[in-house]
C-alpha cells in the first residue's frame, strides 16, 4: 500500500494559464524597450509579410520579429550581420515557451554601421552589373523638355530654374517629393519611374533628360538616395538621368546608377543644356563655313566638268558605228528569218507524222474492243453482292424482332411486380398509421388528465378558497394574518376582498393547523 501525500493549498496552472501569466509579466515589465545587437539569422520578409531573426551579442541571444505593418515603415531593413538597434516591447510566444523582442522601429548603431551597410549595398549592386559604365548613356545636346525630381519648395529648384533660364530655357515638369525622410526612397522612385511611364506625344510631354536634385546634409539626410528601390529606379530608367544629390563631397548610390553626375543642382542644370549665346556663335560660323565650302565645291566641280567635256568625244562620232552595226543586221535578218521558218515547218511535219500513230481516235477505238471484251461481268457482280446484302439485312432484322419481344416481357414483368409490391406495402401503412394515431391520442388523454388532477384550480372547485395579501402573495398560515390586513380570496368562479383579524384570544393550536394543512396536501 503506497502512502497517501497530504493535500497541499498551493495553486494549480494549467499550461495556457501559466504562458499567458508570463506573458503579461514580461510584458508589462519590459514594455518598451531599446536593444542593440547584430542581425543573424535574416531571410527576408516571411511569405506573410513578417520579418523573423535574431539580435546576439558576444554572449546572449534573443528572438525579434517586425509584424508585416512595421515593417512597411522602416526606414533602413535589416541585413545579415548589421549591428541595430532595435525599439520595441518584450513578450513571449506560448507555442514555443520563449521570450522575443517585437521591434517596431530600427536604426544602424552609428555612423560606421551606416557606412559600413552602405558599402555592403554598393558591393551588391555592383556585383549585378547596375554601375557598369556601358550602361550608361549620353546626354541629349539640346532637350525640348527636362524632368525634375526634387522638394518644390527649397532652393534647388529655384536654382535649377534660374540656372536654365540664363543658359538656355526649356519646358520643365516637377514632380515634386520628399527628399528627406522615411518615404522619400519610395516617392523618389516612383517619380522616376513616372516620368518614364509617360507616353512620348501624350497630353503630357515625356521629358528628354531627367535631374534627380537634392540640397547638401548629413549622412542621415541623404540616406534615402542610398536605398536600393531609387538605386534601382535610376538604373532602369530609359530615360538619361542626371544625379545632382548633395554637394559635391557627398556621394550617394545613385551618383553610381545614374548616366551622369552633378556636383551640385547648378552643376546638373549647366550639364543639360548648352549656353544659347555661344551655341548661336557656333551655328553662324558654321553656316559662314559650311556656304564658303559650297562655294568652293562648286567652283571646283564646274572646272572638273569643262575639263572632263574637252576630253570627250561628239555625239556624232559615237553613234556613226552604232548606225553602222544596225544597217548591217538589218540586211541578215530577212534570210536568218527565212532559214529559221522553213526548220519550224520540217519540224511540224515530222510531229504530225507521229502523232498520226497515237491519234484520238486509235485510242479510243482500242479501249471500246477492251469494254466489249469485259461484258456484263461487272453488272452481274454488283446484283449477287446486293441479293447477299439483302439476305444478310433480312436476318438481322428477324433477330431484332426477337430481341425486342424478349426485352418487352421482360420488362413487362418488373413492372408488375412493382405494382404488387407496392399494393403490399400501401395495405400495411394504412393499420400501421391508424395505430400510430391512436397511441398518440392516449397519450395525449394521459397528459391532460395529469394536468387537471395537478391544477389548483380544481381544488378550488371542492370549495376551498386561496388567501392572498394585497400584493398578490399567497399566504400559507394564520400566524402570517396581521389585524386589519386587506385579503383576497380566490374562489373556483372569482374572486372577493377581506379583512384579517384575530378570533378569540387563545393562541391557536399551530401544530393541528399544520397537520390540517399536511393532511389536506399543498397546493403549491
Amino acid at each position: 500500500m503506497f502512502a497517501q501525500k497530504a493535500p497541499s493549498n498551493a495553486q494549480e496552472w494549467s499550461v495556457s494559464d501559466l504562458a499567458g501569466a508570463l506573458k503579461r509579466t514580461l510584458e508589462d515589465a519590459f514594455g518598451h524597450v531599446r536593444l542593440r545587437g547584430e542581425v543573424s539569422g535574416y531571410r527576408g520578409p516571411h511569405s506573410s509579410g513578417h520579418a523573423y531573426f535574431c539580435l546576439k551579442d558576444q554572449n546572449a541571444r534573443i528572438d525579434a520579429v517586425i509584424w508585416k505593418g512595421s515593417f512597411a515603415k522602416l526606414r533602413i531593413r535589416p541585413e545579415e550581420g548589421m549591428e541595430v538597434i532595435a525599439t520595441g516591447r518584450i513578450s513571449t510566444f506560448p507555442g514555443s515557451s520563449k521570450y522575443q523582442i517585437i521591434v517596431e522601429t530600427l536604426e544602424p548603431a552609428g555612423i560606421g554601421a551606416l557606412m559600413a551597410l552602405l558599402e555592403e549595398r554598393r558591393r551588391k549592386l555592383q556585383a549585378e552589373g547596375l554601375f557598369a559604365a556601358e550602361r550608361k548613356r549620353p546626354l541629349p545636346y539640346l532637350p525640348q523638355v527636362v524632368g525634375v525630381v526634387t522638394s518644390p519648395t527649397g532652393a534647388v529648384i529655384r536654382d535649377i530654374l534660374h540656372r536654365l533660364e540664363d543658359r538656355f530655357p526649356r519646358r520643365v515638369l516637377v514632380w515634386p517629393v520628399r527628399v528627406q525622410g522615411e518615404t522619400s526612397a519610395a516617392e523618389v522612385a516612383a517619380a522616376i519611374r513616372g516620368f518614364n511611364a509617360l507616353e512620348p506625344g501624350g497630353s503630357i510631354p515625356r521629358p528628354d533628360v531627367l535631374i534627380v536634385a537634392r540640397g547638401g546634409g548629413s549622412i542621415e539626410d541623404l540616406w534615402g538616395f542610398n536605398e536600393e528601390i531609387v538605386v534601382r529606379a535610376a538604373a532602369e530608367s530609359a530615360i538619361p538621368l542626371v544625379s545632382a544629390v548633395g554637394h559635391e563631397t557627398d556621394t550617394t548610390l545613385i551618383d553610381f546608377a545614374a548616366d551622369m553626375r552633378a556636383p551640385t543642382p547648378t552643376g546638373a542644370a549647366e550639364m543639360v543644356v548648352p549656353v544659347r549665346v555661344e551655341l548661336m556663335g557656333v551655328v553662324n560660323d558654321l553656316s559662314r563655313r559650311h556656304v564658303e565650302a559650297a562655294l568652293r565645291f562648286v567652283e571646283r566641280r564646274r572646272s572638273d566638268l569643262r575639263a572632263t567635256a574637252r576630253a570627250l568625244p561628239s555625239p556624232e562620232a559615237l553613234i556613226s558605228p552604232k548606225r553602222q552595226r544596225l544597217d548591217l543586221a538589218a540586211a541578215r535578218l530577212y534570210p536568218a528569218l527565212a532559214r529559221n521558218a522553213r526548220g519550224h515547218e520540217e519540224r511540224l511535219l515530222k510531229v504530225a507524222r507521229q502523232l498520226a500513230h497515237v491519234s484520238p481516235v486509235a485510242n479510243v477505238a482500242r479501249m471500246r474492243a477492251r469494254l466489249d471484251a469485259v461484258g456484263p461481268r461487272p453488272y452481274n457482280a454488283v446484283c449477287r453482292s446486293i441479293l447477299l446484302r439483302e439476305e444478310s439485312l433480312k436476318q438481322i432484322g428477324r433477330r431484332l424482332v426477337v430481341s425486342r419481344e424478349t426485352l418487352l416481357r421482360a420488362e413487362r414483368t418488373r413492372l408488375a411486380q412493382g405494382h404488387e409490391l407496392t399494393r403490399r406495402v400501401a395495405e400495411r401503412l394504412g393499420p400501421a398509421l391508424q395505430g400510430q394515431i391512436a397511441r398518440k391520442a392516449d397519450r395525449l388523454d394521459a397528459v391532460s388528465k395529469l394536468f387537471d388532477s395537478l391544477n389548483y384550480k380544481s381544488v378550488l372547485k371542492r370549495g376551498f378558497a386561496l388567501v392572498r395579501d394585497a400584493d398578490g402573495q399567497p399566504l400559507n398560515s394564520a400566524d402570517a394574518v396581521l389585524d386589519g390586513q386587506a385579503l383576497v380570496l380566490e374562489f373556483a368562479d372569482g374572486k372577493a376582498d377581506a379583512t384579517g383579524g384575530r378570533i378569540g384570544t387563545r393562541p391557536r393550536p399551530v401544530a393541528k393547523k399544520l397537520a390540517a394543512v399536511e393532511d389536506q396536501g399543498a397546493l403549491f
